[in-house]
């Protein structure tokens, strides 16, 4: 069946099988908000996490196109121990920093961030920095001295010179803030920390590694968030859900979207 006739729609469909149909050096992003392999539910029920992710990125390297951008969620672990760089290129690895988590452990450290492992197939061909800069937040005294640096100043780094508009928001990103039971966008309890992610993290993913028309392709899709926000920000879709439940909640956000347009502005 052609492309065309997925593009925009949310299927109940199994991604692992659906992907093998796509056309080759057809999607533009993949964001995959999958299985992490902690918990007792039975869709994060992977024997070993890093071969699942490892077929993965198999997989979603066939599709991508050349310069195209593949962002997958995990634990600190996700990718420890396989090797991709058959497949893709790592740039980064992202910390989504959530400090309102509870701290609970009592032999060692508490987890409190997820990764986002930012990987690109060769050389990125879209970042769209000037989409998700951010507030410098850095005093004027520290800016000023560290802006007459020589290196900075007439050198290699002239071009880090302070930026009005913001900067970089780096690979830690602790400005977005995960959902609580009283935000506003949180579709269910039941989603809350598992399924649903803020469309914020979302909008700044898409926003810097796709275009306007470009094609985005969600294996995990969810209650939907990720085709939410490519509606938004007009780009093309492909959702991939097996709950039927998710499917409808998936599909009930995009017509409210279209109707009432006014209340689904980003905040």
């Amino acid at each position: 069946m052609p492309l065309q006739n997925f593009r925009n729609s949310v299927l109940q469909t199994n991604s692992l099988v659906f992907v093998e149909t796509l056309p080759a050096n057809s999607v533009d992003l993949i964001i995959s908000d999958g299985p992490y392999g902690i918990t007792e539910h039975n869709w994060d029920k992977v024997s070993n996490i890093q071969e699942f992710n490892l077929n993965l990125i198999r997989n979603f390297s066939r599709v991508l196109k050349d310069g195209g951008a593949l962002y997958l969620f995990g634990k600190p672990d996700c990718i420890d121990f396989i090797d991709y760089r058959t497949y893709l290129t790592l740039q980064s690895k992202i910390i989504w920093y959530q400090p309102s988590r509870l701290a609970q452990g009592r032999k060692s450290y508490t987890n409190n961030y997820d990764l986002i492992c930012y990987f690109t197939k060769g050389k990125p061909k879209t970042f769209n920095l000037e989409e998700i800069r951010v507030p410098q937040l850095v005093e004027l005294e520290h800016r000023k001295r560290c802006e007459n640096v020589p290196s900075v100043k007439n050198g290699t780094y002239s071009k880090t010179i302070f930026n009005e508009n913001g900067k970089n928001p780096g690979d830690v990103w602790g400005d977005i803030k995960q959902l609580t039971y009283n935000s506003k966008e949180l579709v269910s309890r039941e989603l809350l920390n598992t399924i649903q992610k803020p469309e914020k993290l979302i909008e700044r993913l898409v926003k810097a590694s796709s275009n306007e028309n470009d094609l985005v392709f969600d294996p995990f899709a969810g209650s939907g968030t990720v085709p939410v926000v490519c509606q938004k920000l007009k780009r093309d879709f492909i959702g991939c859900e097996v709950n039927p439940a998710y499917v409808k909640i998936a599909k009930e956000r995009l017509e409210n979207q279209i109707r009432f347009p006014q209340v689904c502005l980003f905040g």
